[in-house]
């Protein structure tokens, strides 16, 4: 999924930091596209928090009634130093991407795509979906791979069933379910918790690793913090567990995790860069070599940052203009 905001966020994200208590982060709208356009509601990032471990994005949508808004239209976007997760709970997206991969993406299964040093995708609801609902996620590339070759994997996880929930581990590893997806990151986790009404589940869970408790279909109480429907709480490191409590309907929640991110990055639409003058070579790159801007001469030769995509698709999304000031960090 491509950030649609027409003012992208200015922030060189550096490490997520702690707090001593669990502190919760309020969804902002976000329109994808026109006025009949589809909502999603983002945590991340926002001026509270940035990261999460190596999480720098985090989009709620739905239940999403397709015939109201036409669903999922994205159309080719890039992506530089990230990956992608892409995790439904109704419905069903078409992915294409320019590294010749093209998937349904369907409830219960994982899809990563890792950009690497660059990759252009698409994603478009399923003419078959009628309610489309889900949560798209991205992480950072740590330095040492960021530069790699970008790749797309799948994978659908077995539920594991403990008192009151049920849970899915899309990456990573938590009550003795281990995802096998490499994610060229250390230490991420991902999964989907689903606890019955009224149910309490306390999760043994890494001391290194902070912590987010998207609540997503109903609210939820996260170590005696009440989080509200789509709000993501954030646990800091230094706890051996995590309790997360449902109320009489239930409730549904996506949990995050990682190592806090020791390097400082800039992210601006749909880059992560190291600094401002990286940013603005990508989307030299990208408008050049999609023909939105004159190619320049120093490319000649090079080979493709964001590679070939196949023919009569949606025309691909223009860059937005950069800000007339340099990227930094927020005050």
């Amino acid at each position: 999924m491509t950030n649609l905001d027409s003012r992208p966020e200015l922030e060189l994200l550096g490490p997520g930091g702690s707090h001593a208590a669990v502190q919760v982060l309020e969804a902002r709208p976000v329109a994808l596209g026109g006025p009949r356009a589809m909502n999603v509601y983002r945590t991340l990032p926002q001026r509270k928090r940035s990261l999460v471990g190596a999480w720098c994005f985090l989009d709620h949508f739905g239940p999403d009634d397709v015939a109201d808004t036409g669903g999922m239209l994205v159309p080719r976007h890039p992506h530089t130093g990230l990956a992608t997760v892409s995790w439904l709970f109704t419905g069903s997206v078409n992915h294409l991407d320019s590294g010749g991969n093209a998937a349904s993406i369907v409830p219960g299964s994982l899809n990563l795509m890792i950009a690497g040093r660059g990759i252009t995708h698409q994603e478009i609801s399923d003419p078959g979906t009628s309610v489309l609902h889900g949560v798209q996620l991205w992480y950072a590339l740590p330095e040492e791979t960021r530069h790699g070759e970008n790749a797309f994997v799948r994978y659908t996880p077995e539920p594991v069933a403990l008192p009151g929930a049920t849970a899915r581990v899309f990456l990573g590893e938590l009550l003795g379910s281990v995802s096998p997806v490499e994610t060229r990151t250390p230490d991420l986790l991902g999964a989907e918790l689903v606890l019955d009404p009224g149910a309490s589940v306390r999760l043994d869970v890494r001391a290194d690793l902070e912590h987010a408790v998207l609540a997503e279909s109903d609210d939820v109480v996260v170590d005696s913090t009440t989080v509200e429907h789509r709000s993501l709480a954030y646990v800091p490191p230094g706890s051996e567990s995590l309790t997360i409590a449902a109320g009489a309907a239930g409730g549904r929640v996506v949990l995050l995790g990682g190592v806090p991110l020791d390097e400082q990055i800039v992210m601006w639409w749909n880059f992560v860069g190291r600094d401002h003058d990286e940013i603005v070579e990508f989307r030299r790159r990208y408008q050049a070599e999609l023909g939105f801007e004159p190619a320049d001469p120093r490319d000649a030769g090079a080979p493709a940052l964001f590679g070939p995509f196949p023919p009569d698709q949606p025309p691909a999304l223009p860059a937005p203009p950069l800000p007339t000031v340099r990227l930094r960090a927020r005050e």
